[in-house]
Parts: C-alpha cells; structure tokens; sequence
C-alpha cells in the first residue's frame, strides 16, 4: 500500500499556525531504563498528546544539573510505572516475594520527585508511580500486598478493567470523574501502606490496598495505582479526563511561571532575621526557615521585605538601649547576608533597584522594622535607620510602646492611639521617606495616623476581620478609610488571622484577599506572608509555594494585570510616592 502521507503540506500547515501561536504545556514522563535503554509505552504520551499537551521523555538521571534542567523546562510530571522499588532507599530490608527491581531509575525519581514537589510542579503517579509519590514524600510501602482477596495482577488485557474502586467523594479524583466508584486495571504486587503526612488517600480497592492517593494541601498531585494510560490505545476514552486534569493543571502553572517572569513579586513582610542565631543557611534550602534562596526561586518570588523584629519590652532606657542594639545586629546581619551571595542576591532601598535586580538575574531583600520600640523615646534614632536603607517602621507590636497604642495591649495597659511623640514620629518618618506602617496598631492609632501622615500609610500584613475576627486584622471600615488615603494592606498567611478556628489553608488566604479587594479596591491589596514569623499555612507554607497563590488567583479570574498591582505594584505605588514627598520636602 502506497504511504499517502504529504509531508510538503504538513510543513506547510506547521509554518500557517506560527502566528499568535501559543505553545502547549510540555508534560515530562519519567522513561522505563530497560534492555534497550530508555523506554516508553505508548500509551503515556499518546495520552498526553491526546488531552491537548506535549509529552517529552524524561530519562533516568543522576546528574543534578541534568535533573534541575529538566524541571525548568516541562509544567507538568507523569511518573510512569515499571518494576519494584529498591526497599534499601526506604530503609527496609528485601522481602522474599520482592520482584525486580531498577536501580537505574530509583534513586534518580526519589529525588526527582522531591524536587519537582518542591517546585510546586503539578504530578500524576502511575502504578508505580503512584508508590514512588508517596515513597518520596515521606510514606511506605507495601513490598508484597499482604492477604490480598482481590487479584491485582490481571491476566486480561491491559486495555481491560479488571475490578472497581471506590473513590472518596470531596476528592480531586471524585471531581474528575464525577463518580464514586470506577473500574480499573490492575498490574502490581506493591502498594501504598500510608500516604504520609503530605498526602491523603483516595480511592481504595473491595480488599482495602491503597488505589489511589493526592495532595492533603491543595496541591496538583494524584497517584494512581491503575494504569490509565492503557485504555485509549483501543478506543476507551474512559480514562481521559485524568490527562485532560493534569494539562490543565500544567497550563495553569506554565501561564503563572510566565506570568511571575513578567512582573515584580514582593513580599512585604517576612521575619527572618529572628533565626540567624542558628547559623541557617539562606543560599541553601534549609528546612528551619520558610524564606531562603532556593524557595524564592521555586515559587517565583523576586523580593521580600526582612524586618528586624522586636518584641515589646519595658520603657526604660537600658531596654531602649538593647532593643536598639539588637536592631542594628539583624540589620547587619541581612547585609552581611547580601554580600555573601552577591552573585544571586541584593539588597534595594527603592522599587528602581528591585527592578534592577530583577532584569539582573537576582533575587532583593529590602529592610524594615517591625516595632517602633526600637527608637525608644529618641526621635533622631529615624534617621540613624534611614541611612541604612530602611522602608518601612511598623509602629507597635504586641503591646503599647511610646509610640502609638496596639492591637493587643498587654495587661494592665488602656486602648489607646498614637501619643504626641507619636505624631513626631511619624512627621519624621514622612520627613525621611520611611513607610508608616500600621499592622498591629490599635484602631485608634490607625485612625489617627491616616491623619497625621502627610502620604498613604500601609498595613504590611494584615488581614480582613470581617472574615476572622482578631484585633490584628482590618474591618471593612478601615480598608475603605485606607484605600480612600492611597494606602495599601498585604494580607497575612497566619492561620490565626484567617479563619477563627485556626485551620485555614490558602483557599482561605484567597478569600480574605478577594474580600479586602471587593471592599478596598484592586488598587488598595497585597501580599505580606510573615512567613519566620507566625506566617505559612497548608498549600502556602512557604516562599516556594507562593506560586500556587497566582495559580489559584488566576483560577479565580483575577488578570494579569491586577496580579501585578497585588504582586507589589500597590505596595511600591506607595513606596514611590513616600520617598518622592521626602525628596520634594527636602
């Protein structure tokens, strides 16, 4: 039979789709090393190719360069099955029953997999792949099913189902599916014995083992026991929606990488500096602290703002003189931190050098301090900061200080505003270009200050009260009042200042920054995890999963361009404008 094919015409017809193309999203699935090298069944990237994204082979690695490049190049995994996995790696010794096993392929998918986790890359696990997921974040296995009363190898067909699974309603798989119970088919002897502490389980099997399992933190990550990819080759598009998940879950993370190498991400609050007496490691991934560089380059985020945090102490002038000593050290210590990793780090005093940095290559820290305790009763003490670049004072912390009253006022002591060294203060601070911030101020000192201040104030994490009840956040009343001024206020990831009972997650981040948005306006909203601080909750417990705050944004329609202003384009508006009015008013 004579091939038909026109290959002039395919070029043709490839060159005519260019224009205002945009390009799939590229899904990776790991490659099965095997007697001829590295294999791929079909039906992996058929699946792939038919739910509408590009499948590219990833193959089996231990070269970390390698494997870094690898994940900065696809939006989405596939873990492909194969044989066992070596129990050695999971601190367990052989069972008899243990089939084959590839040490060509474990050690390099642990890894890979943890990393692409760290990455926020979207995962689906397949047969073994599933077990790998839960092998790497931090769950076991079974090596030999143990009493099983339904048959997991099949002898059918691998395009057949072999026996059904019941699916737990709530559950990212339910959603896709729309069902409580599916057939499936079924080629193992392991399985998942726990998910672990990063993971849930699913779906299940008449016998109980594990059949399925994803993310307990709102996180693009599915393991299955099954082997969905088989069905299509004969027709059955049962299995489809699977893939149609996972290439919408990698265009939502290729449309935010994208999105987050286009604009300026700042975090306007994070602490930090309260850990640098355990000699941490900020230009590695260290697991004591929830903002270094590594995570700043998983999640997209291009600057944070570092605060020397104060708690506050007596007013007497030998507390004045250690709160001011113990300020100087941690601002030190960021500089020194800046100059130790100058090749990837910064330190910006204005949104001209974070945008310099950026377009560089390198992630900024700016300066600030959270407590304006930290001046005691000395007025000219501002100035003495201001020469070392900071942006912002927030006022109070945790009880009256001789500036303004707080939120929380300690025991013993009366609600009240800011004082008349107060209003000194913050002429001074409007006088030197210093951001007047309000996060844990009294209502009072709030109010008066958005009086006082001759330029916007700002709140650098606060959230809404009127979705959690705590003196730290915001009412309704004071968001309008702020963004009537120019101000801004940057929501706060503490669970505590999220929902009332503690156990929020970053859908309720979302919504307390949709509400404050609904009341203030686009223009008025930011971000301020106080991530080393009180900050970090499940799906957002770190700067490497700020990613996912875009993701879920934009699946809530918020554009582009209000991703920008949220981003830090409010919270430099008011920047600009502060240290404008300083210079005109000097």
């Amino acid at each position: 039979m004579t091939d038909t094919f026109n290959w002039t015409k395919a070029y043709d017809s490839a060159h005519a789709t260019f224009p205002g193309w945009r390009r799939t999203p590229i899904i990776g699935i790991t490659g099965n090393f095997g007697d001829k090298g590295c294999e791929l069944a079909e039906g992996y990237y058929q699946s792939v190719i038919d739910a509408g994204a590009t499948p590219v082979v990833l193959p089996p690695t231990e070269d970390l360069d390698a494997l870094t490049t690898m994940l900065e190049s696809i939006d989405a995994l596939i873990l492909s099955g194969g044989g066992d996995i070596n129990p050695l790696y999971l601190g367990e010794e052989p069972l008899p029953a243990l089939h084959s096993i590839n040490p060509r392929r474990d050690k390099c998918e642990l890894l890979l997999t943890r990393l692409a986790a760290d990455r926020q890359i979207p995962i689906l696990g397949i047969c073994r792949g599933c077990q790998m997921l839960a092998a790497a974040l931090g769950g076991t296995l079974w090596q030999d099913i143990p009493s099983p009363t339904v048959k997991h190898s099949q002898d059918l067909d691998r395009s057949y189902a072999s026996h059904t699974v019941s699916i737990s309603e709530g559950s990212l798989l339910h959603d896709i599916f729309g069902t409580d119970s599916i057939a499936v088919n079924s080629f193992h002897h392991q399985a998942v014995r726990d998910a672990g502490p990063h993971l849930r389980v699913t779906a299940t099997a008449a016998d109980g083992v594990i059949e399925a399992i994803e993310s307990n933190q709102h996180k693009s990550i599915i393991g299955v026991q099954w082997h969905p990819e088989c069905f299509g080759l004969r027709g059955d598009t049962s299995m489809k929606p699977l893939f149609q998940w996972l290439t919408a879950q990698a265009q939502s993370y290729a449309d935010a990488r994208r999105l987050h190498s286009r604009i300026l991400t700042l975090d306007s609050h994070c602490d930090t500096p309260m850990f640098f007496d355990q000699d941490i490691h900020f230009e590695r991934r260290d697991p004591r602290i929830l903002m270094d560089l590594h995570k700043m380059h998983e999640g997209g985020l291009d600057a944070c703002i570092m605060v020397a945090y104060l708690p506050q102490g007596q007013l007497s002038e030998e507390s004045y003189a250690k709160a001011l000593a113990y300020a100087d050290d941690r601002l030190e210590r960021v500089r020194q931190l800046a100059a130790d990793n100058a090749d990837t780090l910064g330190i910006a005093r204005t949104p001209a050098q974070l945008y310099s940095l950026k377009a560089e290559g390198r992630h900024a820290i700016m300066l600030g301090i959270e407590n304006g305790y930290a001046i005691g009763r000395d007025i000219r003490l501002l100035d003495h900061f201001a020469k070392q670049g900071i942006v912002y004072i927030t006022l109070c912390h945790n009880g009256n200080n001789d500036i303004c009253g707080s939120a929380r006022p300690r025991e013993g002591e009366s609600i009240c505003g800011i004082t008349d060294f107060g209003r000194q203060v913050i002429g001074r601070m409007n006088e030197l270009g210093i951001m007047v911030d309000l996060s844990h101020a009294s209502e009072q000192s709030f109010y008066d200050a958005l009086d006082i201040s001759t330029v916007p104030i700002v709140c650098s994490h606060s959230s809404s009260r009127a979705l959690c009840d705590h003196p730290r956040n915001l009412t309704d009343d004071q968001l309008r009042a702020l963004a009537r001024r120019g101000g801004v206020a940057q929501a706060t990831f503490y669970s505590g200042f999220l929902r009332n009972d503690g156990k929020a997650s970053i859908i309720d981040a979302v919504e307390h920054i949709r509400h404050m948005v609904d009341v203030a306006g686009i223009e008025h909203v930011g971000i301020g995890s106080d991530f080393d601080g009180d900050g970090g909750v499940p799906g957002l417990a770190s700067a490497a999963e700020m990613i996912n705050l875009t993701r879920q944004l934009l699946a809530k329609h918020f554009s582009p361009a209000d991703l920008s202003l949220l981003w830090g384009g409010n919270f430099l508006r008011v920047m600009t404008q502060v240290q404008a009015e300083s210079k005109n008013a000097q």
